[in-house]
């Protein structure tokens, strides 16, 4: 039986959004795990079209605002912990298609599976309705969490605050390289590693693009230092 077929009336409202080509909602909800037609290229989309409306969405509300307090405040939004929270308020667990070794695990409860499926149907919003229709769904779901923000207020990201430590402390800045590239074109897994004059370990962090690979690898850096001084 096909996503489409089980009563999904209830997300679609929580959506507020219909589908013309029901097929891509279905495809949106189906994890690679269920060997069949998936959502990583539609995830993919969204990704890119979730980070230009929260940009914009940001961009207009706080007029004061620098550069570094917007991108700090869009990553505040856009990490997968914030957009598990939203797929889980969306109770998008009980609308994916999951292969048998998901569905055991609980898959459906996993907040990286959750925040992929919430991207791919913002993808296929998208790819359905164009950018008007997928820019109103962002702005009712993403609204209520701008309106309680404060840009001013939001923790700098592991290389900005790695930057800074290494510039106070008069040291060259980090070198990052890509140090392997593995999967297909539309869902590649970066390896980065990360190191500092002056410290002997060279860390490693991986991620589904090289921006988060090196986040992560600056978090651990970060961590390492922490605990040396």
């Amino acid at each position: 039986m096909s996503i489409v077929s089980r009563n999904n009336e209830a997300l679609l409202r929580r959506l507020a959004y219909q589908f013309n080509d029901k097929n891509l909602l279905k495809q949106a909800l189906t994890h690679k795990s269920a060997n069949y037609k998936h959502n990583e290229r539609l995830e993919y989309l969204g990704d890119s079209v979730l980070n230009f409306v929260v940009a914009d969405l940001l961009y207009q509300r706080f007029a004061q605002a620098t550069e570094g307090e917007l991108t700090r405040a869009r990553a505040s939004l856009v990490k997968k912990s914030t957009l598990a929270e939203i797929a889980q308020s969306l109770q998008l667990g009980e609308y994916l298609t999951l292969g048998i070794g998901e569905q055991r695990s609980g898959g459906f409860r996993r907040d990286s599976i959750l925040a992929d499926a919430f991207e791919a149907i913002i993808g296929a919003i998208y790819v359905d309705g164009g950018f008007a229709a997928c820019r109103q769904c962002i702005t009712q779901l993403f609204t209520p969490r701008i309106l309680v923000l404060e840009p001013e207020n939001q923790e700098k990201d592991p290389k900005t605050r790695l930057q800074e430590w290494l510039q106070a402390s008069q040291k060259p800045l980090p070198k990052y390289q890509v140090t392997e590239i593995v999967g297909e074109a539309h869902a590649q897994t970066f390896t980065v590693s990360c190191e500092i004059a002056g410290f002997s370990q060279i860390v490693h962090g991986i991620g589904t693009s090289r921006r988060f690979a090196e986040q992560q690898a600056a978090q651990k850096l970060l961590e390492l230092i922490i605990h040396a001084t």
